[in-house]
């Protein structure tokens, strides 16, 4: 949707261009999806692997398939390969899937161990906010604006009412979109909440190579690579943007990892005035052998917008 917005949010403009510069052609296809700037409710699923994504879209009903289209071209004409898509044939579906993939490949899969990590850090925090403040505070946390009014969520442009009915509510935390939250509403599945992941907006260091230890370190198995950077990066205590200029990600993203580290008593933080400063605990320095991550200077080893350390 960011990607295809004809007004994009400012703050997504570098990290837009980018990703729009490294697409291939035969990613354009995916455009034609969304000429609003919203896709339609079938390409919405919640699948594992992008192999399980791709077999939950082609199961779509037809009519939901044919209602989505239509919403989002409504009398303007289509591509031909829409119209194929909108008639249930073959071509218009591997059109799509082609499309899909090159897409992923390209976005999405250099960077993946980082998205994981990103998602690892957002549900940390909420779980820590519904153990601490309870589900109520974790829910309005989620909406700014929102209220809780006798059992019922309410925040304002929220659209039709929705029962869950006992389906279960799905959280969605995304770091590609800034505006209100998307609710899917299906038949005889969750509902699936979609909204703008915080704090912090780290989508630049989705788009470059992830920082960190060797990929085959078995602790960043455990950890994540970034995480695991983050951690050995605290031979001395660090603030938030020391963290993140030896691990070379921004400060908001370094903040989410401290977080979680925090949270599992690998390290603390200490707040003076207006500075924090991240320390590791016994634990972390149990669980990483006493050893540290090389240390970076940032003066004379400045780091490049790819991520590469070059001397002067």
């Amino acid at each position: 949707m960011s990607l295809a917005s004809p007004h994009p949010d400012p703050l997504f403009a570098r990290w837009r261009s980018r990703l729009l510069r490294s697409l291939p052609r035969a990613a354009e296809p995916l455009a034609d999806l969304v000429p609003g700037g919203r896709p339609p409710a079938f390409l919405d699923v919640l699948g594992d692997t992008l192999d399980e994504g791709c077999a939950l879209i082609r199961s779509a009903e037809p009519a939901l398939v044919r209602e989505g289209l239509e919403q989002a071209y409504g009398p303007q004409p289509a591509p031909p390969w829409i119209r194929a898509l909108h008639a249930g044939e073959p071509e218009g579906w591997r059109t799509w899937e082609r499309a899909q993939r090159a897409a992923y490949e390209s976005a999405l899969a250099p960077v993946w161990p980082l998205v994981q990590d990103l998602h690892r850090a957002e549900f940390t925090r909420h779980a820590l906010t519904v153990a601490e403040q309870g589900l109520g505070a974790a829910l309005l946390a989620l909406v700014p604006g929102s209220r809780m009014n006798e059992g019922v969520w309410e925040w304002p442009s929220a659209g039709p009412d929705v029962h869950l009915a006992g389906r279960g509510l799905l959280l969605r935390p995304t770091f590609h979109w800034r505006h209100g939250p998307l609710v899917q509403d299906l038949p005889d599945r969750p509902v699936a909440l979609a909204c703008p992941a915080g704090p912090g907006l780290p989508l630049l260091a989705l788009t470059e190579p992830e920082p960190g230890p060797p990929a085959d370190d078995p602790l960043a198995g455990v950890l994540g690579r970034t995480r695991l950077a983050v951690l050995r990066a605290l031979d001395e205590p660090q603030t938030t943007t020391g963290l993140a200029a030896r691990t070379g990600v921004s400060s908001a993203t370094a903040s989410s990892h401290a977080s979680a580290l925090r949270a599992a008593g690998l390290l603390t933080t200490t707040r003076t005035g207006l500075s924090v400063r991240h320390a590791r605990t016994p634990l972390g320095e149990l669980l990483i052998g006493g050893t540290s991550w090389p240390r970076t200077r940032a003066v004379s080893e400045p780091v490049d917008p790819a991520g590469q350390r070059h001397r002067r």
